[in-house]
């Protein structure tokens, strides 16, 4: 958080989540704190909402800032108000979660950053406040999202293979799908493409190329549909 407190709202801040997958795992990317408190610790991206700003305007702004990154998914988690979450005054946070594909993105360290990094989800450093806590939260709320809204494909390449897609959505839920079950009911939404190009990483059995087609989930939506996997 900056340590410029003259034109924010000192009493509400703003911490992101932000997944990234790659290799097979769930990432989220830190940042190493450059002021105090908690000074060279890594945490959540975040920071202090200003007096003439948008909730909206403010998450932008403070993701961009603090990692470089913009103009990617972001969705409210839950405000965090314990009275004793941030150890120098009260402070009420809202939580969001943001979804990228590490490949799309070169995230660099800006204000208030000493470095930023992804790390796996499962292995975590020491984090200060409640992040830990805002970390899980929102892994929560992903799980229950990814299921019934297409989310899961702002983790991907614009080029995935199938077992690419399942293995992310596996990672997520944190369970074994099966595979003919969860192809079917893929296909039958119709809402990815298949290309006329293999994955050339895997030469023995390579897999074809798909894409998630948005123009297609656009129309259907209007129509009331519902998407489920």
């Amino acid at each position: 958080m900056s340590h410029v407190l003259k034109d924010v709202i000192k009493n509400f801040s703003i911490d992101c989540v932000v997944f990234g997958f790659e290799k097979s795992r769930l990432e989220v990317l830190l940042t190493k704190r450059a002021v105090h408190p908690s000074k060279g610790m890594w945490a959540l991206p975040g920071g202090f909402i200003k007096k003439q700003e948008l909730v909206d305007h403010a998450t932008d702004r403070i993701l961009h800032t603090i990692t470089g990154v913009k103009n990617i998914y972001l969705e409210e988690v839950a405000i965090f108000d314990e009275i004793d979450r941030f150890p120098s005054w009260r402070v009420f946070t809202i939580g969001y979660f943001a979804l990228i594909s590490p490949e799309h993105y070169a995230v660099s360290a800006g204000m208030d950053s000493m470095a930023v990094r992804w790390f796996d989800l499962n292995k975590l450093p020491s984090l200060p406040f409640d992040h830990r806590f805002i970390i899980q939260t929102a892994l929560d709320k992903l799980r229950t999202r990814v299921r019934y809204k297409p989310i899961g494909f702002e983790l991907l390449p614009k080029k995935f293979t199938l077992p690419q897609l399942q293995r992310l959505y596996e990672v997520i839920l944190h369970k074994h799908l099966d595979k003919r079950n969860f192809r079917k009911k893929l296909m039958t939404m119709g809402l990815v493409k298949k290309l006329n190009e293999k994955d050339p990483h895997n030469k023995r059995r390579a897999a074809y190329f798909y894409q998630f087609d948005r123009k297609q989930y656009t129309l259907l939506k209007k129509t009331g549909f519902m998407f489920e996997l």
